[in-house]
């Protein structure tokens, strides 16, 4: 048995993709698989007396079951909080897809499925050299869509659904995820995504003032085809 892998994407920062991966993990583990999550390039970190941390990853690692080793949900914790190409150039490390695929083949050796979140939006690279789609192609992962329900959310949904599959990935399905709770005429701009978007919606998140993955994960609709292309038998 080998763990398959969610990727977790956004239609920008700041959509709600740590909260949706947690959820996520939440949602699958109640359905009694075995659900680990994966940070694979994060910046903005703190130094504590055990390493860098990075909030995202220490939240995803703390609904993960079983708890994977922080470095393996995490292999590049970045200082500077901002976009990672520059985090790495002023942190003075290279990122590159070997200790990535490593990590998450130690994460998928204990695990039914990897939940792995990337950084900002699609085409935020992680490095010069390494698109977040090479990742999620070598990881052969199912891609999650986090639709920010704000102005504009219809253009991004659409640009990043296209680019996902121009770029070979499969997209399963989209969440909608409210960073604000002002959106005039949300229930029009979410028929307007029902309607566009050509996969499955897997729930829609309304604005959290203090975001609880558990409670989030009871509104997600995770279907029978999709839990089951969670995981595969190897021949």
């Amino acid at each position: 048995m080998s763990a398959r892998s969610l990727y977790v994407t956004g239609t920008d920062t700041g959509v709600g993709k740590t909260l949706v991966s947690a959820a996520l993990l939440h949602a699958l583990r109640a359905r009694g698989l075995r659900a680990v999550g994966m940070k694979p390039v994060a910046s903005g970190c703190e130094r504590t007396a055990d390493g860098w941390r990075n909030e995202d990853a220490v939240a995803l690692r703390a609904a993960s079951d079983p708890c994977p080793p922080y470095a393996d949900v995490n292999p590049y914790p970045l200082p500077a909080a901002t976009a990672p190409q520059l985090a790495a150039r002023e942190a003075g490390v290279t990122i590159a897809p070997e200790p990535l695929l490593a990590a998450h083949a130690r994460l998928a050796a204990t695990a039914d499925l990897v939940v792995v979140e990337g950084a900002g939006g699609w085409l935020a690279p992680f490095a010069d050299d390494l698109e977040q789609a090479q990742l999620a192609r070598a990881l052969d992962a199912d891609v999650v869509l986090v639709v920010g329900l704000r102005l504009g959310c219809l253009n991004h949904a659409r640009l990043s659904a296209r680019a996902i599959a121009g770029d070979g990935c499969r997209l399963a399905g989209w969440i909608g995820s409210a960073p604000r709770p002002d959106l005039d005429r949300g229930a029009d701009y979410l028929q307007l995504l029902l309607d566009a978007l050509p996969v499955p919606c897997l729930g829609v998140l309304s604005h959290m003032p203090a975001p609880d993955a558990e409670a989030a994960a009871r509104v997600l609709a995770l279907s029978r085809m999709f839990l089951e292309r969670g995981t595969r038998n190897e021949a």
